[in-house]
């Protein structure tokens, strides 16, 4: 793997955040890029550089056969300006537990972490400050090669694009009706609901389309095989207060 090259876009106006933050909706000026090739030694080409389009052929595998996956986590800022992540390095061991699954190449945990921190310093003026307010990352890698053939691909793209955000929800941070469904299950058992790969939550769009006809925010599934047993929440995990204790599914 090589050094991080570092190409930053010099701005002619300071950053100034929309009043109101759509989730997903405003991006920064700069994103992390690392191609995976075999051919050249592996992941190489590690970027920081100007946000813009990725150039896709037609027939890259990602586009026909899903070979895909992404993490989601948020960086804050303090009261005394200081920057907070909590445990990033998680955040990539799973992209990396998710790629296994995948067939697709893990990374150097350490340089990719490294790498988005440096991301993080330089795109700091986009770190909103007002409450419940943060800057969402969203590291998402994918294959690459062109080829209609159903195998893995033997090239890939990282990239880790940065979103100030405001709450997920219209409602904010206050509690959302959630719909239990036994209509349809996210994950079987030896299936890769373990993945954070993009199918999965393909796969569960019509429940939420369904949910949200009724009323509801979010879909609560239950297990693949008994459909008794709490899974998660389609966007989110989910903790139960029992008294004293608090519990989450594995």
């Amino acid at each position: 793997m090589n050094e991080l090259t570092i190409d930053i876009l010099e701005r002619d106006t300071k950053v100034i955040l929309p009043e109101n933050l759509v989730f997903g909706k405003v991006y920064t000026d700069h994103v992390f890029e690392m191609d995976y090739n075999e051919e050249f030694g592996g992941w190489h080409n590690a970027t920081i550089k100007k946000f813009s389009k990725v150039e896709l052929h037609p027939a890259a595998i990602v586009l026909h056969y899903g070979q895909s996956i992404f993490e989601g986590l948020k960086a804050y800022k303090q009261v005394d300006g200081r920057i907070a992540l909590f445990r990033p390095e998680k955040n990539i061991e799973r992209l990396n537990r998710s790629a296994k699954r995948m067939c697709i190449p893990e990374v150097d945990p350490q340089f990719v972490l490294n790498s988005l921190l440096e991301l993080i310093k330089l795109e700091k003026d986009w770190i909103p400050t007002k409450p419940d307010h943060s800057l969402y990352i969203r590291p998402i890698m994918f294959a690459t090669e062109p080829l209609l053939g159903v195998r893995a691909s033997e090239t890939y793209k990282l990239i880790i694009m940065l979103s100030p955000v405001g709450p997920y929800y219209p409602e904010g941070f206050k509690p959302v009706p959630i719909l239990v469904t036994d209509k349809y299950v996210r994950a079987v058992r030896k299936g890769m609901g373990e993945a954070k790969t993009a199918g999965n939550y393909a796969a569960g769009m019509l429940a939420q389309k369904e949910a949200k006809k009724e009323g509801y925010s979010q879909v609560l599934w239950l297990d693949g095989i008994y459909q008794k047993y709490i899974e998660e929440v389609g966007a989110m995990n989910i903790f139960i207060q029992f008294k004293d204790e608090v519990v989450t599914p594995p």
